[in-house]
């Protein structure tokens, strides 16, 4: 566990200012030189970090509070890759962050069990979701780590969920759990002693507050496909979705009681309003280009055979009218609206932010009335500026955090409410193959004091970075 020797400040008073009425701070110089470009000031130039494992602006610090490879309470060893990942307010003054670890059954030396499945007698075989040729647990699932709000220290940390494919992203619900998405479109073998025993490519629940292996339960009734992230609206309780394929759709479910995902609903895509079909990569060969800041009324299709046994569910959505996108990825919701990500999608093939804001009818049939506008918020073309926007959270002050999976460098972006964008981090980690490994993750503390957020190899980490926050909720004021 180590702690940058940096001066950082205590955090005190966040503000929780929202969108609205936020004034532009002025650009920031740049050269053709630079490693990044800030179209607006942020926290000042990134600081080599003397640890050199995460270059942060001065006056901020990191700590891993967790590495791949450590042994954890319930005897076996914190998995590899992680991934999306929500932090939760835990009972004496404690953080509860759920993690997911995104490894397939080929990425048996990233299991929480031992390089050859040793430490797989630990834990109850019952609770592990599938298992492939009969004998050996997929690898993917969940750790939940309890820590200590003032020290930061690793109170507790165990695997919460076990047996499922490659779990990328997915979200926190209100009510105080995690979903956990697999990206896989993995079938069931018809020789059981060949291949996976069961499906692959549903969500499952963990709770915040469970004490070990949760069952594994997958939501059948939230469909069926390549899904990486959740988003839940409090409100009308519709579940967004999103989907790392080409081509995507934006998924809603609309659950008949809200807050039972495991209960009968409405899985449907989002459409452009009189626009059927619309591909809303902004790619060369689109045949239209979407404007940025352009608000745009949207319909839900409604989808049907959402078990999707031909994988083909984003393809009949398209023939049925639903918008076109491409790798969809991460996705928050927040003070009435939904951001989400897609990967490659733009003329420069590194990235978009889309936004959307519900109709105050979300979900039900007075909504064609007042329907709900989308509107591509962020599409960037520099790399310097954002390349391969992934997984994303919102802070305290209203900002975007967007973490990269870029080509080469990696680093955490901010995103101001007007869509200017300025950096926070960057991975200084180079690993021998000479890549630098994405960046996932990240989360805020629920006092907002702390960003937690992941590296996912070489090895994977989890940090906690605290600094003057304030700063920069202060700067837009």
């Amino acid at each position: 566990m180590s702690l940058s020797r940096r001066t950082f400040l205590q955090v005190s008073g966040l503000t929780t200012g929202a969108f609205a009425g936020l004034s532009l701070l002025a650009s920031c110089k740049n050269t053709d030189q630079a490693p990044y470009i800030n179209q607006v000031e942020g926290y000042g130039p990134l600081s080599p970090d003397p640890e050199g494992l995460f270059d942060l602006p001065e006056g901020f610090t990191h700590q891993v509070i967790s590495q791949f490879g450590d042994e954890m309470d319930d005897g076996l060893r914190v998995p590899g890759r992680p991934d999306g990942m929500a932090a939760f307010q835990g009972p004496d003054n404690t953080i509860i962050l759920v993690r997911n670890h995104e490894i397939n059954p080929g990425h048996v030396g990233y299991s929480a069990f031992g390089d050859e499945d040793e430490r797989l007698s630990l834990i109850d075989r019952d609770k592990v979701y599938d298992w492939v040729a009969g004998n050996e647990p997929h690898h993917g699932g969940t750790t939940t780590i309890h820590v200590d709000n003032e020290t930061l220290a690793v109170r507790r940390q165990f695997l919460s969920l076990a047996g499922t494919d490659n779990n990328c992203a997915g979200g926190p619900t209100p009510w105080g759990s995690w979903i956990s998405c697999e990206e896989s479109l993995d079938l069931a073998s018809a020789d059981p002693s060949q291949g996976s025993g069961k499906d692959h490519g549903y969500a499952f629940e963990v709770p915040a507050l469970a004490e070990t292996l949760v069952e594994p339960r997958p939501l059948l009734n939230m469909g069926r496909f390549e899904r990486e992230a959740v988003a839940i609206d409090p409100v009308s309780g519709a579940v967004y979705q999103t989907e790392d394929d080409r081509p995507a759709l934006l998924y809603r479910f609309i659950p008949d009681i809200p807050g039972d995902l495991h209960g009968p609903g409405r899985q449907q895509a989002l459409m452009i309003k009189g626009r059927p079909g619309l591909d809303t990569r902004n790619w060369e060969d689109s045949p239209e280009t979407i404007t940025l800041h352009t608000w745009m009324d949207v319909e839900w299709v409604d989808l049907e055979d959402i078990h999707n046994p031909n994988n083909d569910l984003a393809t009949r959505g398209i023939a049925l009218g639903a918008a076109r996108f491409t790798r969809g990825e991460g996705a928050w919701f927040d003070k009435g609206e939904l951001y989400f990500c897609c990967t490659d999608g733009g003329p420069a093939h590194i990235g978009q932010i889309w936004r959307y804001h519900p109709s105050p009818a979300e979900g039900l049939a007075q909504e064609a009335d007042q329907p709900g506008q989308l509107q591509l918020f962020v599409e960037t073309t520099d790399a310097r500026v954002m390349e391969k926007c992934d997984n994303i959270t919102i802070a305290p002050w209203g900002d975007l955090i967007v973490v990269e999976d870029g080509d080469e460098e990696q680093f955490i972006r901010g995103v101001t409410p007007q869509g200017q964008v300025y950096t926070i981090g960057r991975n200084a980690v180079t690993m021998e193959d000479g890549e630098k490994s994405e960046i996932t993750g990240p989360c805020f503390s629920p006092d907002g004091k702390t960003l937690f957020f992941n590296v996912q190899s070489g090895p994977g980490r989890t940090f906690a970075v605290r600094g003057p926050w304030q700063q920069r909720s202060l700067a837009q004021l």
